[in-house]
């Protein structure tokens, strides 16, 4: 009876994380709609050039739908995402989901990876930290840790081709190579963003669990498990870890999903074709429904993370059900 009354509450938790965040989501369609409406320039006149006369303008105008109200031009867009079409793409004459979803897959093989190493080894070392508070090993990883979240990613990817590509030449600058066709190359091309990526998210964590282990260190129950010879290992994990990773979990959630839409500075710098890149390319066209359909991809990935966040803390908390 009781196990029941815990799924129904989760499942009642969950049902309603899905609602607001599909509430969200449609806000950020109108708000990134509306917003754009107001950026100056007309992406018909940009595609089409200076020597487009004004019935070339105004016969593409009325092709792409841009002599609609606003309105209409936005409830158009919102009918196309549930018939499973996110519109016609000026710049690229093409359909846009053709365009931005073999990117975003370009960019989450990249962000992914980095996320992946870089919250295993920042929860590691946070640890390690905290379980040698005040010692040598502390310091070493507390300052590296700061001089991580200190630095800027475009000046470390940077100093990684500097250092890696010019000066050692044991890996390439810049450049993709398709996972699928060669993984090899993907990997010998993907390395230097992955690792650059995954320190900044390696600093952060180290930081917010050595912070969070020496908070849960403190409490009586730790004392009490001591006291009653449980080992040190099941003290770590079972007792402090645990009960630490709140805080912990809310960052993960919220690292993940920012780490798709801050790529931007990356992939530019190491050439490489993701959702960034693509979005980039679009406001340089003036193409509004591109960025907008990337935005929108942005905040439902950011959602979803959001919500496995939800979910994570009524299966670690009960408390929050």
């Amino acid at each position: 009876m009781e196990r029941t009354m815990k799924s129904n509450n989760l499942a009642k938790m969950i049902g309603k994380r899905v609602v607001q965040s599909c509430i969200t989501i449609l806000l950020v369609t109108l708000f990134v709609f509306a917003l754009i409406q107001m950026v100056p320039g007309d992406p018909v006149a940009n595609y089409l050039g200076a020597t487009a006369t004004e019935e070339q303008i105004t016969y593409y105008r009325h092709l792409y739908g841009f002599d609609r109200p606003v309105i209409v031009q936005y409830l158009s867009w919102i009918g196309g995402l549930f018939r499973g079409t996110m519109g016609q793409s000026i710049s690229y004459q093409s359909e846009i989901a053709d365009i931005i979803l073999p990117r975003l897959g370009t960019t989450l093989t990249m962000v992914i990876p980095a996320f992946i190493i870089g919250t295993i080894t920042g929860i590691l070392f946070g640890i390690i930290a905290a379980k040698n508070r005040g010692k040598t090993i502390d310091s070493v990883i507390s300052f590296f840790a700061n001089i991580g979240v200190s630095m800027p990613m475009f000046w470390l990817g940077m100093m990684g081709m500097l250092v890696f590509a010019l000066k050692l030449r044991v890996l390439p600058s810049s450049g993709y190579v398709p996972i699928t066709r060669d993984f090899g190359g993907w990997l010998s091309h993907m390395i230097m963003p992955i690792i650059v990526l995954s320190l900044g998210v390696n600093a952060g964590f180290v930081r917010l669990t050595r912070s969070s282990m020496l908070e849960v260190m403190r409490q009586d129950y730790v004392t009490t498990a001591r006291a009653k010879g449980v080992s040190k290992k099941d003290v770590t994990f079972r007792h402090q870890l645990r009960n630490s990773m709140i805080p912990i979990v809310t960052t993960m959630g919220m690292r993940l999903g920012s780490m798709v839409g801050s790529t931007v500075l990356i992939e530019s710098l190491f050439v490489i074709p993701g959702l960034g890149s693509v979005m980039m390319n679009g406001i340089s066209n003036r193409d509004f429904m591109l960025v907008a359909n990337g935005v929108l991809i942005i905040s439902i990935f950011v959602a979803i993370c959001n919500l496995v966040v939800d979910i994570l803390y009524g299966i670690i908390d009960p408390r929050t059900r």
